[in-house]
Formats: structure tokens, sequence, C-alpha cells
């Protein structure tokens, strides 16, 4: 069950598309307004666990608050946030859902209804590989809870991986594909109590 807590690593590599040659570093206020500009997001992915495994699936965002990591078979579990709560289901196991609160991971950070990077001691890293803007960002009420390392092209700006840094400093990467933003998500797609695959 390892690798469904890792994708959003809770608190206690190549891109997929070409990018543009003359990519600039992005302005805090500009991936602030990049992640606000939109409320829901769906793009596959593939995830580097800590201990170098692999996973690959689909992943389902609605802003505020709501996520699904839906994985691909050997795994075929299930990674849901709803109504402030992560719940981790592996379809392996006649356990409940293993539930934790959304706060305590650092992927609430892109969750948030409004996300304001400036906040102070909210980001704790801003720079440029000369492709990509990186930026590092953690709870400053509560950085102990760890940090979320996020990667950003530009023209047009978007969000194309993540680093999750654990408390324990374990590492979990997520390489997204091509993000398609602005559709429309049936809530039950994100339901804890019904996390049926075929919705």
């Amino acid at each position: 069950m390892k690798q469904f807590v890792f994708a959003l690593a809770l608190g206690a590599t190549t891109l997929a598309s070409t990018v543009a040659t003359a990519a600039e570093k992005l302005s805090l206020n500009e991936i602030s307004s990049y992640m606000n500009s939109f409320a829901t997001a769906q793009a596959d992915f593939t995830q580097v666990n800590d201990d170098g495994s692999l996973s690959t699936g689909k992943l389902y965002i609605r802003r505020p608050g709501k996520v699904r990591f839906e994985y691909d078979p050997p795994h075929s579990g299930l990674v849901l946030a709803e109504a402030g709560t992560v719940a981790i289901m592996d379809p392996k196991s006649n356990q409940p859902p293993e539930t934790y609160p959304l706060s305590r991971t650092p992927l609430s950070i892109i969750l948030a209804r409004n996300v304001n990077l400036g906040r102070a001691n909210m980001v704790v890293g801003h720079g440029f590989d000369g492709v990509s803007t990186v930026v590092r960002a953690q709870d400053p009420k509560n950085p102990e809870y760890g940090s979320i390392e996020m990667m950003f092209t530009d023209a047009p700006v978007q969000l194309r991986k993540w680093v999750i840094h654990g408390s324990a400093g374990e590492t979990t990467t997520v390489i997204l594909g091509d993000m398609k933003t602005g559709m429309s998500f049936k809530s039950s797609l994100f339901s804890i109590s019904r996390p049926r695959r075929d919705r």
C-alpha cells in the first residue's frame, strides 16, 4: 500500500512534451495565477516511488480539495481526497481504506481554493534550470509535514512534474503528461464513500 501513500507523501526525467527554446523563469505571481486559472484538470502520470519502483495511472483534480489518483494494473489502487480527507484504497486488501487529513499532505498546497505562493515562508526554493521553473513550497504553519517541489514550463505555463519530500526524508516523483483543464467532473468521481473505478 506504500505506493499509494506516496502519491500524496503524508507528512508524519524527461518531460512528455517539447518545451520552448526561449524559456524564462516564471515569477511566483505568474505561477499562482496559473494554478488559480483552473478548477479542474486531468492528466496521465508516471510515479517514481521512493524505492525506485514505477506506477502509472490517471490523475483528476477538482479544486478546491479534491483529487483522484487512479492506478493502472497491477496495482489498480485509488487515492482519493474529498472534504479534507485523504483515503488510500488497496483492492488487494480486505481492510477498510486508510484515511488521513488532507492538510497533512504537501499536495494540499496545489488543491487550495486560492494558491498564493507569495505567502510568507511558503516558498523555500525558487529557481530555473534553463528549461523549467522549479518552486519548492511547504505549509508555513506546519513545515514538518514535508514539502512539494513543482516544475513548470512556460509558453504556455503548465505544471509538468512534482516531487514530494516527506517528513521522514522519503521522496516521490510524479511526472505528468499533457494536462487538460476546464472539463466537468461528477462529484462521485472523488467520493470516498463510493470509490468504484467505473465512474
